[in-house]
């Protein structure tokens, strides 16, 4: 009896020592919560409507203003490609804004779509995923479907009529629009004149868009200016365009020249039209609680880079278009121009979008944008 008395003592002494002994263990128990830290912006960005209770308190704490000397990070994602002036304007923003903040501010760009699409990236900045982002205006109108008055065809007499209504009273106009959605806009950069290719034929009349599959955006200006026009209007993101055109799932598309030649669309497209439709737009997207969050100066500082930003940007988009033609020809494309009579035309059929569009938006917002033109 002593001698199993004995034992079990024994076993219990060598247990209580094996429990001491575990803290060799206890890192793994350590590293679980890094691993479901890790794992939460994946869930949170899958499931936004799921998590509308929490996010007022990570509003509320992303806009105290930050400590002086802390450092921020401020992420940019855009679909353009790195040789176009969009990009590399803002390698220079970059250097700049990093340099007069002294490293409080460190900028990463992620070009190509790299982070998505033009509606990708807006979703992305609103939920403060990502700090900026230049989409393209029309992917606003899943905010406010009057900002589609900067897809209408043929609105600017010419590019700088635009930049006059965007950097005045129409641009004030849309910034307050999109108040509370999230984010604000910085300044408009331009996309150059939007023009149509295709793989069918040359385009000089309406008639000739007739039957053609046409990738447009997700707006539903372009949806029916090209369907008004006679083709098959077929929204799909960017960033499956040019498979989209390479396996002939839409006949053509509209782009600036400059965006067409830097994404290799003449590669998959013959035809280039130069009809100069729309001057587009891309805003410089800015999540509102990041930028609230800057400390005073700071933000002072990221305002104005971004002003030099949009001046530089719209010169370089402005002179790269005078010669980007040529080189599309010299790779294979054919290019033609409307006469003042062919123009005309198509200025004379999409009449009825101004109708329709005036009677559901009223004429107030169109007779400021055309208030620019001289």
């Amino acid at each position: 009896m002593k001698k199993t008395l004995a034992i079990l003592v024994a076993l219990a002494m060598v247990m209580s020592l094996a429990a001491c002994g575990g803290s060799s263990s206890a890192p793994e128990t350590t590293a679980a919560p890094a691993e479901t830290e890790a794992a939460a912006p994946e869930t949170e960005a899958a499931a936004p409507a799921e998590t509308e209770a929490a996010e007022p308190a990570e509003t509320e704490a992303a806009a105290e203003p930050a400590a002086a000397g802390e450092s921020t990070v401020l992420k940019i994602g855009h679909v353009e490609a790195e040789d176009r002036s969009v990009h590399r304007a803002l390698l220079n923003m970059k250097q700049k804004l990093e340099e007069q903040t002294e490293g409080r501010i460190t900028v990463e760009i992620y070009p190509n779509a790299e982070l998505g699409g033009d509606e990708e990236l807006c979703e992305a900045v609103a939920m403060g995923t990502i700090q900026m982002a230049l989409p393209s205006t029309s992917v606003l109108t899943a905010y406010d479907e009057r900002i589609g008055v900067l897809d209408m065809p043929y609105l600017f007499n010419d590019a700088q009529c635009a930049f006059d209504a965007l950097d005045g009273a129409l641009g004030d106009q849309i910034d307050e629009w999109i108040e509370g959605s999230g984010f604000v806009s910085l300044g408009y950069i331009y996309n150059g004149p939007r023009s149509t290719t295709n793989n069918k034929h040359p385009i000089y009349t309406p008639d000739d868009l007739s039957g053609l599959k046409m990738r447009v955006m997700n707006s539903p200006v372009f949806i029916t200016m090209y369907n008004t026009l006679g083709a098959n209007a077929t929204p799909m993101s960017f960033s499956e365009l040019y498979t989209g055109l390479q396996q002939n799932v839409v006949d053509g598309q509209e782009n600036p020249p400059t965006l067409i030649y830097a994404s290799g669309f003449q590669q998959v497209q013959k035809y280039l039209t130069m009809d100069a439709h729309v001057h587009n737009f891309l805003p410089i997207l800015t999540n509102q609680a990041w930028l609230d969050s800057l400390a005073e100066g700071d933000r002072a500082i990221l305002e104005q880079c971004c002003a030099e930003f949009v001046t530089e940007q719209r010169e370089t988009e402005l002179a790269d278009n005078e010669d980007i033609v040529s080189k599309l020809e010299a790779e294979g494309m054919e290019v033609n121009y409307l006469t003042d009579e062919q123009y005309q035309a198509f200025v004379d059929k999409v009449q009825p979008m101004y109708d329709e569009y005036k009677a559901e938006w009223g004429t107030e917002i169109f007779d400021l944008a055309q208030s620019f033109n001289k």
